[in-house]
């Protein structure tokens, strides 16, 4: 901080007092302005930069009250820091200074240490001003650049997501047609046939077209839901109705398994508020799972009742449960996994994740102590 990079206007009607601060502050290499009184210290700020104003308070037609509150309520001159010459019998009145914008007094007769003391930590306090306003201009730049950056890339990812949703979608739709054909001569095949053998290789056609129907329409559901292109339409809906078409979905996988269901609700009135068919598609996942892993004869429990101001549909199995990297893949403290990227998680129940987060409803899932696994659904209760 060098001082002749400053300029300090001296405001005093009294010209001893002018000589005397103007000698004090030229030895210091000060640049030196002065006015001797408010007006002209007013008209002399509009035509030259000043850093510091040293401002008598008793002055006549304007004091420097006036001056200072004039000087701070113009945003061009509002910063310019104002230090009041004061005499003993005034210094009472100060506060009135502090309070229309000042930043120090200075007490008559002067100081010369005193002054030179209060002057630079002015100064010093302006010039660490200007170097936080240009880090802030800096900072501004920067933030300025970096969130063009995003927007460009968030830009290129949504390209790359909207380029991925419609490839889905493609195939989604390229899979399905030929299928269709598939199963619809299968079907006709199978009643044409009589050999047993060919019957069977048959049925193994059906079942691998039906499992790759399945598969085209899970993908495309997971990536509109991702997307977040699916029109979700929540209405409420019974909960044991929902409860029901999802066992009915399932009910040949049951009936080879020879596995059965019971359903124990808090009350057959019990109501959720959600998209009836988004649901009952991810009980039919969830209920898919529990048959898949459950040993022949076996039964799932689904119960359902208000708890904690919430919803709670719990579906029990007595399979072999959960791997540990699965249940942490659900648990709420990873909510952003992707589960797509889990090898022994099937899509049907990565589906129901993203279903449910449509829904803000939440998913736990744990193995139970003796025998089977639990997925324990939580919907908000309105």
């Amino acid at each position: 901080m060098d001082n002749k990079d400053f300029k300090i206007l001296i405001v005093d009607d009294v010209p001893t007092n002018i000589q005397v601060l103007g000698s004090i502050l030229r030895n210091e290499s000060f640049q030196i302005a002065f006015a001797s009184s408010g007006k002209e210290a007013l008209s002399l700020v509009k035509t030259q930069r000043v850093d510091l104003i040293l401002l008598d308070i008793m002055m006549p037609e304007m004091d420097g009250f006036e001056v200072c509150e004039i000087l701070k309520q113009n945003p061009e001159t509002e910063d310019i820091s104002i230090v009041f010459l004061t005499a003993k019998v005034e210094k009472e009145n100060i506060v009135r200074g502090f309070e229309l914008g000042g930043q120090d007094y200075i007490t008559k007769p002067f100081n010369p240490a005193e002054l030179l003391a209060r002057v630079h930590t002015q100064l010093k306090l302006l010039n660490q001003r200007k170097q936080l306003e240009k880090m802030n201009d800096l900072l501004e730049k920067k933030v300025e650049e970096r969130t063009k950056q995003l927007v460009s890339a968030n830009k290129k990812l949504l390209l790359l997501e909207n380029a991925k949703s419609n490839f889905l979608n493609i195939i989604s739709h390229q899979i399905r047609t030929p299928l269709t054909g598939i199963v619809g001569f299968s079907d006709l095949l199978m009643e044409s046939l009589e050999n047993e053998e060919h019957k069977s290789y048959m049925k193994v056609i059906q079942a691998s077209s039906d499992k790759l129907i399945k598969f085209s329409e899970t993908a495309l559901l997971i990536t509109s839901l991702s997307a977040e292109k699916y029109n979700v339409k929540i209405i409420p809906t019974f909960v044991n109705q929902v409860i029901n078409q999802s066992i009915v979905r399932i009910q040949k996988l049951k009936e080879k398994k020879n596995i059965k269901t019971t359903v124990n609700l808090q009350s057959d009135e019990l109501k959720f508020t959600v998209d009836n068919e988004l649901i009952t598609k991810c009980f039919e996942n969830i209920l898919e799972n529990a048959v898949q892993h459950s040993p022949e004869n076996g039964e799932i429990v689904i119960n359902g009742k208000i708890d904690n101001f919430k919803i709670t549909i719990e579906f029990i199995d007595q399979g072999n449960g959960f791997n540990q990297d699965i249940i942490e893949s659900y648990s709420l403290n990873n909510p952003n996994d992707n589960l797509l990227e889990k090898q022994n998680v099937g899509l049907g129940l990565a589906a129901s994740k993203y279903i449910l987060k449509a829904h803000n409803a939440n998913i736990t899932l744990y193995n139970n102590e003796e025998k089977g696994a639990c997925v324990k659904l939580f919907f908000p209760y309105f």
